[in-house]
């Protein structure tokens, strides 16, 4: 049993090379017949803020709302065209029951794709309706219906975190307040940078993450408009843990800088060993490593 075997090898470079050359076989990537790729980093946001509410940190990181409802949804309704009955069955959780259900869905309202394994909405009346979106949510929907984990100085920032989904928030004391992913609204997630390159805003080839931070800290007055472009709107947690420890990974558990590596489950599995073969960002030089997906 390789498992075994790992708790059995010793934590050493060595018998770790060795294990891993004796179990496993090592498969070439490929997309759509070319061996090139694109290699992207992630990394933890650290943002100043406050765990309370001032005159300088006044954008909510909320956690999940009390009114969220996560719904599983079976394959066999992911066209998205039929009337589905929800029962509540936890503080954030729900099932289709159509013999039992209170409320009723219209899936067409929902935004499904052919992945989609959950709907996630609220109950209004005898309805249940799709979660607000950001531009709701940053409009107030949320005002009183969701605890409050802390409060950025910089809605750009915070932006940014939705989409890295996890960081840190750094209040004036020195404290750290490590935050992760904890659910999302499941609406899509739309690129503001096409939408501000479609504006004329930027040039399609200046909306990096910095030319659209230098170009919202320039325009204000357009926060509103193009933050709310994109509909994704992530729920957060607070982390126990050292203030040291990385950022909570799909398993659970931190992640390492330089030796963890985001994957799509579809194709590789969570825990897979994966060879790297690149060249430093900065330094040039050969990084060449085994990390894990």
């Amino acid at each position: 049993d390789v498992c075994a075997q790992a708790f059995q090898t010793p934590v050493h470079s060595f018998q770790a090379k060795q294990f891993f050359e004796r179990y496993f076989t090592p498969w070439q990537v490929a997309g759509n017949g070319s061996l090139a790729g694109t290699v992207t980093g992630y990394y933890e946001p650290v943002l100043k803020g406050d765990d309370r509410r001032t005159a300088q940190a006044r954008f909510p990181i909320y956690g999940i709302p009390d009114d969220f409802i996560s719904v599983p949804l079976p394959a066999g309704l992911r066209s998205g065209k039929a009337l589905v009955r929800i029962r509540q069955t936890g503080k954030n959780s729900g099932t289709i029951d159509n013999t039992g259900g209170t409320h009723t869905a219209d899936l067409s309202r929902f935004p499904i794709t052919a992945r989609t394994t959950a709907i996630k909405g609220r109950f209004e009346g005898s309805r249940f309706l799709p979660y607000h979106t950001r531009n709701q949510i940053n409009g107030g929907a949320l005002d009183g219906k969701a605890p409050i984990l802390g409060y950025a100085e910089d809605p750009v920032e915070l932006f940014f975190m939705h989409i890295q989904g996890s960081g840190r928030l750094k209040t004036p004391s020195g404290k750290y307040i490590r935050i992760g992913y904890a659910d999302k609204n499941e609406h899509p997630y739309v690129s503001i940078g096409r939408y501000m390159a479609d504006k004329g805003y930027l040039k399609l080839g200046q909306t990096s993450m910095q030319g659209i931070k230098s170009y919202m800290r320039q325009n204000p007055q357009r926060l509103a408009e193009v933050l709310g472009q994109n509909p994704s709107y992530i729920f957060f947690r607070e982390l126990a843990g050292s203030s040291n420890d990385g950022p909570v990974g799909a398993l659970g558990t931190p992640l390492m800088g330089e030796y963890a590596g985001a994957v799509d489950r579809h194709y590789i599995t969570l825990g897979a060993p994966l060879f790297v073969a690149t060249a430093h960002p900065v330094t040039r030089k050969a990084l060449n490593r085994l990390i894990m997906a």
